[in-house]
């Protein structure tokens, strides 16, 4: 498998071409910001790796990647993590189960209000963001393995 440098070197080093297409296609400026801004945080921060405890993605969350402990005891590592629609949905929705467990915290300690709901027109991008790098680790996984199983 291709070690986390030589994913995350794919995933930013395809990201000026993803730009160029969204331009090309005459996505706007604040679109291309978000699906941008989305892509390298899903680059660096939401690796289908964070499902071991010892990998790049999860260094680069410093000292919360103790966040993400359960999340590598619930998921072994190339199972659901690395499915094309699954993975990225599991990281997403474990996310946004601690975001809400904070805010409980946060709400019943201080009252904290609810965070107002974001337009799609600016979730759509970031999502697309999200999702594209990962859906590249997942294929660039499975091309490595094919080559070894071809090459034998």
């Amino acid at each position: 498998m291709p070690r986390g440098k030589v994913h995350l070197a794919v995933e930013l080093g395809t990201l000026p071409g993803w730009i160029a297409l969204g331009t090309g296609l005459g996505a706007g400026r604040s679109s291309l910001l978000l699906f941008a801004g989305g892509y390298v945080a899903g680059s660096l921060f939401l690796s289908p790796d964070l499902d071991l405890a010892a990998s790049d993605a999860a260094r680069h969350w410093r000292g919360a990647r103790v966040l993400w402990r359960p999340y590598a005891a619930l998921f072994r590592h190339r199972g659901v993590s690395h499915s094309p629609f699954l993975g990225p949905l599991t990281r997403l929705l474990y996310l946004a189960c601690l975001g809400g467990l904070g805010w409980a915290i946060l709400h019943f300690m201080v009252g904290a209000p609810f965070p107002s709901v974001p337009r799609w027109g600016a979730v759509l991008p970031v999502l697309g963001g999200l999702y594209l790098p990962q859906l590249l680790h997942v294929v660039l996984d499975r091309a490595v393995t094919l080559g070894k199983r071809l090459l034998r």
